[in-house]
């Protein structure tokens, strides 16, 4: 018998990428949708949308395709309607993380998210190493967290969530808490965060009259060698004269107390205001 997977969503961006590997699989798909654009974008693929709660309670998956700051809304829309021993699949730790997913105890939940392609990781193709997100051509791994539920959930979770990012080379099992350690915080405060200066750091150049083109040429050839080495891939060292560089950097440009960004009230604090934009003034 096929199994049931409805995608709440799948008419957005993420919604659209699953069900673009889902539907070449034997599964019973079913694809929701509220928002217009979406609703056309599916249409425009020759699928049907259906509304929720005619499918979700047939539905042995439900994927929650939807962005963070919605999932308190459409997880106490969609969860009551799901059938006991139904698994919900979300695709962002933030909502689990604040407890804003709303929940049943005889239902599984789990928690997904892809980590890219890695930046030094080799792919089969010049159309895979232009696939930054992952998904479609070029091989990743995804973390993957039980938030609540049994083992044999978890089990055929995983299966649909190596299916949703694929090609998938590892699936890690964390937990929901450390998922939210790497993101948001490693990988959008820090991580983001740091690429968003160093393109800053060029649009400085540049106002001070590097010719864009030798500016972007130098900073993207003088990011990848930095990250080679502090990552292990090269065995060549900073030379000493860029260690000063370094500190200097350290000095001016973080923060002494950056870590701080990995406390959890600071985590809590910082989805807290993922979730809730309309809070930000």
């Amino acid at each position: 018998m096929k199994l049931q997977i409805a995608v709440i969503g799948a008419g957005g961006k993420m919604g659209g990428r699953i069900t673009d590997n889902l539907r070449k699989l034997p599964y019973a798909l079913h694809l929701c949708e509220k928002a217009d654009a979406g609703v056309q974008r599916i249409k425009d693929k020759g699928l049907a949308v259906e509304p929720a709660e005619k499918v979700v309670p047939d539905a042995d998956v439900v994927i929650m395709a939807v962005p963070d700051a919605k999932m308190a809304a459409v997880s106490r829309e969609i969860v009551p309607l799901m059938k006991k021993g139904a698994i919900a699949i979300l695709l962002d730790p933030a909502a689990a993380h604040n407890g804003e997913v709303h929940l049943r105890p005889d239902c599984t939940f789990v928690v997904t998210h892809p980590c890219h392609p890695p930046l030094f990781g080799a792919q089969d193709t010049d159309e895979a190493r232009r696939d930054f997100f992952g998904g479609i051509l070029a091989r990743q791994d995804i973390v993957v967290a039980l938030h609540q539920g049994t083992e044999e959930g978890y089990a055929t979770a995983e299966k649909v969530c190596r299916e949703m990012f694929a090609p998938v080379v590892k699936a890690h099992r964390i937990t929901v808490e450390q998922m939210a350690i790497l993101e948001p915080a490693m990988a959008e405060v820090v991580g983001a965060a740091a690429a968003t200066l160093i393109k800053q750091a060029m649009d400085e150049a540049i106002a001070r009259g590097v010719p864009p083109e030798a500016a972007r040429s130098f900073m993207l050839g003088h990011t990848q060698i930095p990250l080679a080495i502090v990552f292990g891939e090269i065995g060549s060292p900073f030379s000493d004269a860029a260690k000063i560089a370094v500190k200097v950097g350290f000095e001016n440009v973080v923060k002494p107390n950056w870590r701080d960004v990995f406390k959890p009230d600071v985590i809590h604090s910082t989805i807290h205001r993922m979730l809730h934009p309309e809070e930000e003034k």
